[in-house]
């Protein structure tokens, strides 16, 4: 599940003319993507409503590889699963509990690709199941060769002051898991493994309606680099995708109207889908990417960042 952001300061939203517009609508938190009404393409460059799976060619570069997604029964989870898939690799995806039939559509989906798929309905806020989740990787899979941490939640908050709970509760989310689920998978993983964490480009443009939010992702950021530095020595690249807007449940279910009104408001005019993403997801797992570590994709629309 994944996230939005409106232009930052270098270009007001006024000045992007949107390729389309999203539709309109509302979900219960954490939000479903059986429920999501997709945007009607107001062009060829707009991928279709399948999220461009049918586009995507693959060539066989994940063969062999084990993966564990976090928020792999939607949105840009859902997307890498199959992408993943497509390439070779086996997965075991984790989800929360009330998101049960997305991850069942998932599964059928990476299967329909021709690989096995192990679902894990849990709550990675609670230390110990992150622990579990290794395990049961290890169980069900024979080993991880790809630990892909993309769970992460918002809520739009205008000023500091109301925070309150929900600072925690959004660092408990969207950060704590990422370094239990890396300590715990660490001690399996060998030369050649990869860590892909998924930040945001909110932590470049500092959004202040989702601040903490945008706190997290800065510090998945920092910790993609960090964990790099120390892991390389190993053999193993830690890397990060920083996505821009992308049409997920996760949009319907924490925005609000107007938010979503200015959601293509990105230089390409348009959110981006989930398969658009994974594509980074890919490459960064992939041997195609073997120099890299430390780093962080941009699939932002064209919004320009610096680092």
């Amino acid at each position: 599940m994944q996230e939005y952001t409106e232009n930052s300061s270098r270009g007001s939203p006024s000045q992007f003319k949107p390729g389309h517009e999203i539709p309109i609508q509302h979900q219960k938190k954490p939000g479903l993507q059986a429920d999501l009404e997709q945007p009607k393409p107001a062009s060829s460059h707009i991928p279709n409503e399948d999220g461009g799976y049918q586009s995507y060619k693959a060539a066989g570069k994940l063969i062999g590889k084990r993966a564990i997604i976090t928020g792999g029964d939607s949105g840009i989870g859902r997307a890498i699963a199959i992408l993943f898939a497509m390439e070779g690799a086996t997965s075991l995806i984790v989800y929360l509990p009330e998101e049960e039939k997305d991850a069942q559509e998932t599964k059928t989906r990476v299967q329909e690709a021709g690989q096995e798929c192990h679902s894990m309905a849990t709550d990675l806020r609670e230390r110990e199941n992150c622990r579990k989740v290794i395990d049961t990787a290890l169980e069900k899979l024979g080993g991880i060769d790809i630990l892909v941490n993309n769970a992460g939640t918002q809520n739009m908050i205008e000023d500091l002051k109301d925070l309150e709970d929900q600072w925690v509760k959004t660092f408990d989310t969207n950060i704590h898991p990422l370094y239990y689920l890396s300590k715990y998978a660490l001690p399996y993983l060998k030369r050649g493994s990869t860590i892909i964490n998924c930040a945001s480009v909110n932590a470049y443009i500092g959004r202040p309606d989702l601040l903490d939010y945008t706190s997290t992702k800065g510090a998945i950021v920092a910790f993609t680099r960090g964990l790099s530095n120390q892991q390389l020595k190993n053999g193993i690249r830690v890397n990060c995708v920083c996505p821009g807007p992308v049409w997920t449940p996760l949009i319907p279910a924490t925005m609000t109207t107007t938010a979503m009104e200015q959601f293509s408001s990105v230089p390409m005019g348009r959110p981006g889908q989930p398969s658009e993403i994974a594509t980074c997801f890919v490459f960064l797992a992939s041997a195609d990417s073997s120099y890299i570590s430390g780093q962080c994709l941009h699939p932002n629309g064209g919004v320009v960042v610096n680092g």
